[in-house]
């Protein structure tokens, strides 16, 4: 067997046995703590002991970061191929792959306050992806090299927005990934919407260092279904629907949240729980229209009750968690699965 179909062996079975996987990786990191109890690792001082309205979040902006010790590690790689997302682009490109621009997490503070620095989607994917990769093929070896997983100097972190979406009665959006579709976790439950952490366009990096207008995207892209690409001339201030979704949470129709930080112990992915919870009606008024099957995968509305489905992605898992944790705090009445 050649080194491009051995490869391309080892990615398939990594997507097909992406929680078995999760689980062993989860028992690699015994000593470093777990976010509500989920596989989800954290640091000191990552998650507080209670919500956190998302615009009492400080970001800071680094533009000239020390650069990882880890970076583009050749692991694994078939002959020929320089970076994993090199590799994953010519030998098993998913229908959702681009390199577009993204920030990097480089420091937590007390606050909280997130210091960000500019990057590259790939950048993650090169280590993220390698390191869950060689996990599926036996061998631990740049896993051991980048040691702690939440040691944000190790490797260059990229934050996703995980977000728990919920209605005040007690109902939260579910996605069911496709791992023909992402590069990321397939096959698995999520929360939703969760989407990397990113500038719109490279030259509205400063613009869009804001939490929620990358949520805001994100709810047009997985909720609604619209297309990633927004053209040149887009002016997200104008756009109607930024419009609406930010003057329901204005006017409290719709309250945002910051949960707490996280990193998936198979893939590194770093990710900022935060939940949204919406009125009733709000929440139809918005997303009447809402997809069943969006460009990652399937979209579905469950109980918020306690439980997790399973495979359930640590990040949503956390996000749930927090969320049931913190219900009275949100403003949610449930009733507990019996």
């Amino acid at each position: 067997m050649d080194d491009a179909a051995r490869w391309r062996d080892e990615r398939a079975a990594l997507n097909a046995a992406r929680a078995r996987l999760g689980e062993v990786a989860d028992g690699l990191y015994p000593d470093v703590p777990r976010v509500a109890g989920t596989p989800l690792r954290c640091a000191d001082g990552w998650v507080p002991d209670a919500p956190v309205p998302l615009g009492d979040v400080r970001l800071e902006w680094d533009p000239s970061p020390a650069p990882p010790a880890v970076a583009g590690p050749p692991d694994g790689l078939p002959a020929g191929y320089r970076t994993y997302a090199q590799a994953l682009g010519a030998l098993a490109r998913p229908a959702v792959f681009e390199d577009r621009p993204a920030y990097r997490l480089v420091g937590v503070a007390p606050g909280p306050a997130l210091r960000l620095s500019p990057a590259r989607y790939f950048d993650g994917v090169n280590v993220g992806e390698a390191v869950a990769h060689e996990l599926a093929a036996g061998r631990r070896g740049l896993r051991e090299r980048i040691g702690d997983p939440c040691d944000l100097a190790r490797r260059t972190a990229l934050p996703a927005i995980t977000t728990v979406t919920l209605t005040a009665s007690g109902t939260y959006l579910l996605h069911r990934r496709d791992a023909a579709k992402v590069a990321h976790a397939g096959g698995l439950f999520q929360v939703m919407p969760v989407g990397v952490f990113q500038p719109l366009r490279p030259q509205d990096e400063r613009r869009d260092l804001d939490l929620w207008r990358c949520m805001v995207r994100e709810y047009a892209e997985e909720v609604l279904g619209r297309d990633e690409d927004y053209g040149d001339g887009f002016d997200q201030d104008a756009w109607p629907f930024h419009r609406a979704l930010t003057a329901a949470r204005t006017d409290g129709r719709a309250r945002a949240y910051f949960l707490g930080l996280g990193v998936d112990p198979l893939t590194l992915a770093l990710d900022v729980l935060t939940a949204v919870v919406f009125d009733d009606d709000a929440f139809a008024g918005l997303f009447g229209d809402a997809v069943e099957v969006n460009a990652e995968g399937e979209v579905a509305r469950a109980p918020f009750d306690g439980t997790v489905p399973a495979p359930m992605q640590p990040a949503g898992a956390a996000a749930l968690e927090l969320a049931w944790r913190h219900r009275a705090a949100l403003g949610v009445s449930p009733r507990r699965a019996p």
